[in-house]
C-alpha cells in the first residue's frame, strides 16, 4: 500500500473524527477508502451514462428487438447487478 499524506483545517478534522465514532469506520483509512472508492463509482458510472447518451443519439436502428434480444439483456443486466451488489457488500 501507498501513504499519502493530507493536512486538514481542525474543523474537517472534527468532521472525520465524528464519522469515524458514528458510522462504524475502524480509522481514517478506512473512511478515506470508502469516499474514494464512492467517488470513483460515481465516475464510473457518469462514463457509462454518457456512452448510452452517446449510443442512442448516433442511432441503434441495427439491432433488432426481438424476445431474444431483451431475454439476453435481462440476464447480462442481472449478471451485472449481482456482481455490482457484491462489491458493495464487500468493500
Amino acid at each position: 500500500m501507498t501513504t499519502v499524506t493530507i493536512s486538514l483545517p481542525e474543523s474537517l478534522k472534527a468532521f472525520i473524527d465524528e464519522q469515524l465514532a458514528t458510522k462504524g469506520y475502524g480509522n481514517v483509512s478506512e473512511y478515506f477508502r470508502s469516499l474514494l472508492r464512492e467517488a470513483q463509482e460515481r465516475e464510473e458510472e457518469a462514463r457509462l451514462e454518457a456512452l448510452l447518451v452517446e449510443g442512442l443519439v448516433t442511432g441503434g436502428n441495427d439491432i433488432p428487438l426481438t424476445r431474444e434480444f431483451w431475454k439476453d439483456l435481462k440476464a447480462e443486466a442481472m449478471d451485472l447487478a449481482r456482481k455490482h451488489h457484491g462489491r458493495k457488500m464487500n468493500p
